[in-house]
Order: structure tokens, then sequence, then C-alpha cells
């Protein structure tokens, strides 16, 4: 049995794998960046590594120094999770070359099913389904789009050696296809060193359902049942969940026989995942899925496979890479359903841009009940720059599908609570409490389907009523029988009842007028308005909530009395609703004045030069950050006053990069 492992990597999945070994009796080995050097998966093991910089190229990716970190501790083997080098075949071939355990499958497996185009032909001959496509090695433009006619538009050109969405491209009319294919080929090399494509049948309303398999050292594979990852946004997956819903015992089981017939090609030792896109536009049929990919390690989404058989996946892991066997195929059964959904720090209403900084309020739901949480920070720490930006994965279970959604939903709605750092909570519990998604008709063209109701741009009224009844806090909101003097229901003589409360929206004026209204109160915040009944507000100088009934339901946020406002926790979303305040809003009427970095970055481009005159929207320069660039654009019409950086610099959150001056100042 390995006797000390040493875990090549970080956050959530470290803190998972050490949860396991430390059960097992295994001690467990660290490594870490500078920036990871406070992080409770250093704490949490028994020995601690450091690898170097922050950027993952110059510690997490440095085999040699992940290597000679395992002789130096005298780790016996290595688990490399998921992300970094969990995918390497020649990581995998260093660790046997240097006698150490690499928990996962042999360099060959990884090597077979690592490119598209050889592990599809691997499964044709294997007897699995493919998509209807071309993964050939002519790569001449024009050969590929007469294979694109032949197979029939909406095609898709795929990078052979891609992944996460990069090198891919949807094609619909054969005019289009040669510029795809370019621009498709210069992502895949810039990304992956290669830019070989292969071309597939896009499936209209597809459905993405994988297949947990698991072999032994004695050739022995066996399925854990499939899980549903349909809901994915950019092609990364946002919630998962087990067993598929609507899912027919017939499909199943051809879906799970092809997946151990796929894992039995390539001699697979170890976890794995077989992924199919699955034609989701009527019932699942024994014909309709095709093999898309094998990922050959442990996958972010395995809590609900663990949840719905019992097995600790990463214990089987350890216990095969120490020789031992993987349990008979009847022994695996189905026992109940999970979902698991991902809480990111991103800003839906920004279009998920990446939310950084420090977690000065972090709440998460306890385990029990159904409920598990699995984390890689925690209160006091921070979202980092150079990492995923996975805050953590929230699961649950039940007996049925919607008492597994209604546990989760619930947990968001109760325990969830992030601050300042957003996230995407309230973009999970209304994906979740979706009509939709509650009845299991998802494809992987959901959230964009539903964009606007799932990530709406801004605060809701019922967020700004209950803002307010928060803020007002301090008397009854109804007075006593034949007094209407002792309440505050906004009693006027000669003069509309109510209530009022102002809040800053970046220097704007947000007044919610609060109007009786019998049993209740109409919250009228501009145009827009909403009833709240039975109003209960408790607490909240300090700490407390605010209750109503809205549309005949309950909904209860949870408020905290801060020194720059007030923190309203509501089904997920944590706000800070500033005071407004004239003085500081006349001072901050410049405030369009400077475009400032949203986050730390690296300016890619700078747009504009002194002297020139924008329009708003206008583009000023591109700053990247956690892997993704954005462009800033210019708040309003202007004249721009000064550059403050160039191409290649790099700015910390809050740096003025551009400031601009009315249009007929002069420029300095």
């Amino acid at each position: 049995m390995i006797k000390k492992l040493l875990i090549a990597n970080r956050g959530e999945i470290a803190r998972r794998v050490m949860r396991t070994a430390h059960r097992m009796g295994i001690a467990t080995v660290a490594v870490y960046s500078d920036a990871d050097a406070a992080s409770p998966h250093v704490r949490e093991a028994n020995e601690a590594v450091h690898l170097g910089p922050p950027p993952a190229r110059e510690s997490y990716l440095l085999a040699d120094r992940i290597i000679a970190a395992a002789k130096q501790t005298g780790a016996d083997a290595i688990h490399p999770g998921y992300g970094f080098l969990s995918e390497n075949a020649a990581f995998a071939r260093k660790c046997r070359e240097n006698a150490i355990v690499f928990v996962g499958p042999s360099p060959e497996a990884i090597e077979a099913m690592g490119l598209k185009d050889r592990a599809k032909k691997l499964m044709e001959e294997a007897g699995v389904p493919v998509t209807p496509g071309y993964h050939g090695e002519n790569q001449d433009p024009d050969f590929l789009k007469e294979k694109a006619s032949e197979i029939g538009y909406p095609v898709l050109i795929k990078a052979v050696a891609g992944g996460g969405g990069k090198g891919m491209r949807k094609v619909d009319q054969a005019g289009q296809f040669l510029d795809m294919l370019e621009s498709c080929k210069r992502e895949a090399a810039s990304s992956f060193g290669d830019e070989t494509v292969l071309l597939e049948k896009f499936i209209e309303n597809p459905r993405h359902i994988e297949v947990q398999v698991f072999g032994d050292s004695r050739g022995r594979v066996v399925h854990f049942f499939e899980r549903d990852c349909s809901l994915q946004r950019r092609h990364q997956k946002v919630i998962e969940e087990a067993p598929a819903p609507h899912m027919p015992p017939n499909v199943r089981a051809a879906m799970c026989s092809a997946a151990v017939r796929a894992a039995k090609a390539v001699d697979y030792v170890g976890a794995g995942t077989i992924e199919f896109i699955v034609d989701g536009s009527g019932p699942l049929t024994e014909d309709g899925f095709f093999f898309m990919e094998m990922n050959t390690r442990l996958q972010v989404e395995h809590p609900v496979t663990e949840e719905i058989t019992g097995y600790d996946l990463v214990e089987l892991q350890l216990r095969v890479a120490s020789g031992g066997s993987v349990p008979s195929q009847d022994e695996i059964a189905i026992h109940g359903h999970a979902v698991e959904a991902r809480l990111y720090a991103e800003d839906p209403a920004t279009g998920f841009l990446p939310s950084t900084g420090p977690l000065e309020r972090l709440e998460l739901p306890r385990e029990g009940d159904g409920i598990r949480t699995d984390s890689g920070v925690e209160e006091g720490g921070e979202v980092a720059i150079h990492y995923d930006p996975m805050i953590a994965k929230l699961i649950a279970h039940g007996d049925t599908r919607g008492e597994a959604i209604d546990r989760l939903v619930e947990a968001i709605d109760e325990e969830v609570r992030v601050h300042p750092v957003r996230t995407n909570a309230g973009f999970l519990r209304r994906a979740l409490d979706s009509a939709g998604f509650r009845a299991g008709e998802v494809t992987t063209h959901f959230i964009d389907a539903h964009l606007d109701a799932l990530a709406p741009k801004a605060v809701s009224p019922l967020q700004y009523a209950l803002a307010a009844f928060a803020r007002l806090d301090g008397g009854p909101l109804a007075p006593p029988a034949n007094d209407p003097w002792a309440g505050r229901t906004g009693f006027r003589v000669n003069a509309p009842a109510h209530l009022a409360a102002a809040f800053d929206d970046e220097g704007a004026r947000v007044e919610v007028r609060l109007i009786p209204d019998g049993t209740g109160f109409i919250a009228e915040i501009g145009e827009e308005s909403v009833r709240l009944d039975q109003v209960r507000v408790s607490g909240v100088r300090e700490f407390g909530y605010v209750a109503a009934l809205v549309d005949s339901e309950e909904v209860v946020a949870e408020a905290e009395a801060l020194e720059e406002g007030l923190l309203v926790s509501l089904r997920g979303e944590t706000v800070l609703f500033r005071p407004f305040n004239a003085e500081a809003a006349a001072e901050g009427l410049d405030a369009g004045a400077a475009v400032k970095a949203p986050m730390p970055g690296k300016v890619l481009s700078v747009r504009v030069e002194p002297g020139q005159t924008v329009k708003k929207g206008e583009t000023l320069c591109v700053l990247e950050a956690m892997k993704m660039e954005q462009s800033l654009a210019a708040p309003r019409d202007g004249v721009v006053d000064s550059v403050r950086v160039s191409a290649g610099d790099q700015v910390g959150a809050g740096d003025v990069l551009v400031a601009l001056a009315e249009e007929g100042e002069a420029a300095a």
C-alpha cells in the first residue's frame, strides 16, 4: 500500500485527495507556489514543499521540480488531481522512471486518448459509436471543405489537441468554412502547439453525458454509471448530476457497455471518464449517442457519482494504484440522485468576468443532511488571479432528483454568503430552480437560451426593497390600533404616505419608495415596482433579517450593517448597498473621467492616444486577466486626456489606465 502521497495540485482537489489519504492512514505532501503559501491545502498536509512563483508554468507545471519534491520527502506516489499535469504522459513516464507510483493510467493510455483523431480511430475499432465526421491526416483546406459538405452542415471544426472549448468552431454554411478553419487552426496552434483539426457533424440539440469507468491491473474494467453535464457555458460545465434525467434502462446499458469497451481498448487502469455527445432532440435511444473524448483522470464532477454509488473514488484510485482490484460490476448500484453546482468567483452581470480579491465573508453550506461542500479556500483568504476562480463545489443528494435539487437550492438560499468577491451563486440558484432544469429538459444550449433570466444585468427591485426595509429598521412597520402616529407607515397629513431610502449606484441616486398598501407595501424603484406583504424586520442595526411574502412565497434576506453600507444576502447573492451621499456624489461626478483596471492583469493593447475623441462604448484598451481578455470601454463621450499605461504593463485592480476629459477640453 502507498505510504506517503504527494499531491501535485492545489486548492479544492488537493484537500479532497488529502481527506481520503489521511482516513486511509497515508501521509501527505503538499506542493505550493508563492501565492498559495497560506492556503488550507498546505496547512492540512503532513509536509509541504515550495515550488516557485505564482504562474503555473513556474510552479505547478514543473514536472522535474515535483519529482524532486517527491524524492526529497520520500513520497512513494504522486496524485495529480485534475488539470495541471494530470493528463501529461511525459510526467507519468517520469514517475515510472523514478520508481514513483503515478496515481492514474499508464503513459501509453494517456497518449492513446490524448489526441481526438487517434482516439476516435481507436473507438471505431473497438465498436464504440463515434460522431459522423472526418479525422484523417489530410489537412488541405479545400479537401476539408469538401469533406464538410459530405458530412452536411452544420459541422464542427475541432483541434485534435483541444480542450475547454478552445480550438473549436461551428460552421453553418460552406461560405464560412475556410475563414472558420483558418481561425480555428490559428487558435489551436497558439493554445496547444498543434494546428491539426478534425471535422464532426454538429448535433443540433446536444446533451453531454459521460460514464465513469475504472480499470485495474488485472484487466478488469467496470463502470459507475453516467453523469449528465449538459448545463454548460462556453463549453465549461456549470451544473452536473447523476444519474442522467430521462435515461431509459436500455440506453444506460448500451452507453455504459460502450464506455467499458472504450477503456478496455487502451488497457485502462485507474479512474477515467468516457464522454458522449447525445442527441437530445427527443427521447434517448440506443443509437443516439456518440463518443466525444476520454478524460484520463478524475473529473471535477466525481462527487455526484460518489454520492449515488457510495464509493470513494479517490480511495479506489489509491487502492488500484497499489495493486488492488476494482469491485465487481454487480456490487455497484445507483442510490438516489445527486446534483453538483460549481461556485465560481465571477460576476454574471458583467459577462461572467472573474472577480478576485480577499474573502472577507465566506459562508458555505455545512455538510450533512444530504449536503456536501468541497472547497479550496476559507474566510480571510483570497481568490488569486493566477488560477481557476472556483470557490467550492456544492453537492446535494436525495432519494429523488427533485429532493436533491430542493436541498441544493435551500443550501444556496440559507448558507452561501460571499463578500466582497462577486460569485455566480444567484445564477446557479436560478438555473437549478428554473422550470426547464427541474423538468430535466436541458441541452448544452440551455444557458445561452435563458441567459437574460439567469444572469440579470442589474440589482433586482426586490433586493432594493429589502435593503430599504433594512435601512429603515428601528420601529414597527404597522401602527398599533387607532394610533397612526406610532408606526413607521409613512403617514403624512395631506400627502401620500410612504417611506423612502436612497442608495448609491456608482454615483447615481437610486430612491426606493415604500408605499403602504393594506397588509403590505408597494416598493417603487424608478419605473419598476414589487409588492411585499407581511414584512418583518429584525435587528439589522448590526445583523438581522428582513422577511416578506412576495407572490405568496416567503423570501428572507440577511442584512449586516457595515461601515460602508448594508450587506444584504438574498438567494445566494450578497450585495453591498451604500447609502447615497450628495456631497460624495457631487465630488464623484467626474468618476467617468477615469477608466480603471477591474482586476490585476496585463495590458495587451492600447487603442487610443491623448487628444483623441472617443464615443461611449468605444474600446480604449484590452486587458488580460485570469486567462481572459477584457475590452475596457469609454464610459461616456469625451476626449482622451492621458494614457497611463502601455502594452505589456502589469496593472493592479483600480489602477487608472486612461483618463478622459470633456469634449472641448485640451488634452494634457
